[in-house]
């Protein structure tokens, strides 16, 4: 299945006391790039890495995890008593001294950040568990969304293909005629220039001569052979990142019509190698995007 790189998920999970939120964004990369931001889970993280690369093999995945607590039972709350009766001591005596009213309240006292602390207790073996599920769920959304826009772009490029595999019958077709025009364009040329007496043979073996100098078989059939290639890779039963294979070969089939292009004397040729470019750099656009 031919899958683009680019996707977008966001979904939330609740389990007893425990509410998950994920986010899920793929961009394009050469490989595959991890971003994790939330908090921070240890092992737990290089587990959800190691979950998303079975799955997503070639891309930027950017990662927003965020977890609350719902139960009491899954916070730790302490307060520094010894602090707190060493505080109210030191200023109790510092009110006496200046002769002051000592009028702090528990409220006011307790505000102080280092008096109470609030922690989450750490994640047991049941909600890591939990957060790997979700997170599959998740993974499998943003896999739905790069398989849909993938069959797009999978549509897009048979469309190119079905162009430049027309052009090229056309160019084949032209190429085919070359000879018989070559032969009338010299036999012309040598009537202007009033040489008369060119032996059949002789003339044969300079339409000869002239065919392998602008010889197009090789580059056609280089060209015909990238194009069943890519016509193999874009088959719905392949089940593989074909991506860096199309792009490869998009690369030689510009290299190969760049060549034909250069060889060429026959306008029409010329002008349909150019067709055939323009679709293949609208192909390279496309491929880009894919796994």
């Amino acid at each position: 299945m031919i899958r683009s790189m680019t996707g977008f998920a966001e979904k939330s999970f609740n389990a007893g006391g425990l509410k998950v939120k994920i986010f899920i964004k793929t961009l394009n990369h050469r490989f595959f790039d991890w971003v994790f931001k939330g908090p921070g889970l240890g092992e737990l993280e290089n587990q959800l890495r190691t979950a998303c690369q079975r799955k997503i093999l070639r891309g930027r995945a950017e990662i927003l995890i965020e977890i609350d607590s719902l139960s009491p039972e899954s916070w730790q709350f302490t307060i520094n008593r010894a602090l707190l009766r060493k505080m109210v001591c030191e200023l109790k005596s510092l009110a006496a001294e200046a002769g002051l009213p000592f009028n702090l309240t528990l409220d006011q006292l307790l505000r102080l950040p280092p008096i109470i602390s609030i922690n989450q207790r750490e994640l047991s073996r049941a909600d890591k568990s939990f957060i790997l599920a979700a997170f599959d769920e998740a993974v499998q959304e943003i896999l739905r969304q790069r398989e849909k826009e993938g069959r797009e772009i999978n549509r897009q490029l048979n469309r190119h293909l079905a162009r430049i595999k027309k052009s090229l019958a056309v160019i084949e077709n032209l190429f085919k005629k070359q000879p018989g025009e070559l032969r009338q364009k010299l036999v012309k040329r040598l009537k202007d220039l009033n040489h008369n007496s060119l032996s059949e043979d002789r003339l044969s073996e300079e339409v000869a001569y002239l065919m392998q100098k602008f010889d197009l078989v090789e580059e056609i059939n280089r060209l015909g052979s990238h194009l069943k290639a890519v016509a193999e890779l874009l088959d719905p039963e392949v089940n593989e990142p074909v991506g860096k294979k199309l792009d490869f070969l998009a690369q030689e089939l510009s290299r190969e019509v760049n060549t034909l292009n250069a060889k060429a004397q026959d306008p029409g040729i010329i002008k349909h190698c150019l067709l055939i470019k323009n679709e293949i750099e609208s192909m390279r656009q496309q491929i880009q995007n894919l796994e």
